[in-house]
């Protein structure tokens, strides 16, 4: 749907008069959403850059200490992001967006889903860390 808006504010651009004033926004909603989606499928395939140079000169004990410790911030800080978010997403519903005047509730749940995902994904990988570490 971002390739398709994009396309058509193209087209109007080149062969209409006037482009339509939503597509701009409506792009942009779309890039924001695909982000929001895209963000946590990466963090579930490990699709994040590492930086492991000091990281592999440690000891096996040590390396998986800090993989818990990591999961464990990341996860405190996307849990805390996805409380705030829903307040966000509720004072959102009061306010319009400009040109295709949907409730900003709706662009601004764009956040919830991204910590909503990032928590669940990074929960799956903390049990697993958790649970290979104990055997």
């Amino acid at each position: 749907m971002l390739i398709g808006s994009v396309l058509l504010q193209i087209f109007a651009r080149f062969f209409l008069e006037q482009a339509p004033s939503w597509t701009e926004e409506v792009s942009r909603l779309f890039f924001i959403f695909s982000v929001a989606f895209a963000s946590a499928l990466a963090l579930k395939s490990n699709y994040y850059i590492h930086l492991d140079v000091f990281y592999n000169m440690l000891k096996e004990k040590w390396k998986k200490r800090i993989d818990i410790f990591i999961l464990i911030t990341v996860f405190l800080f996307f849990l805390i992001l996805t409380i705030g978010a829903f307040q966000f997403v509720i004072m959102g519903f009061t306010e319009h967006s400009p040109s295709m005047g949907i409730k900003m509730g709706i662009v601004f749940s764009s956040i919830l889903i991204l910590g909503i995902a990032m928590c669940y994904f990074i929960g799956l990988k903390l049990f697993k860390q958790l649970k290979k570490s104990q055997s």
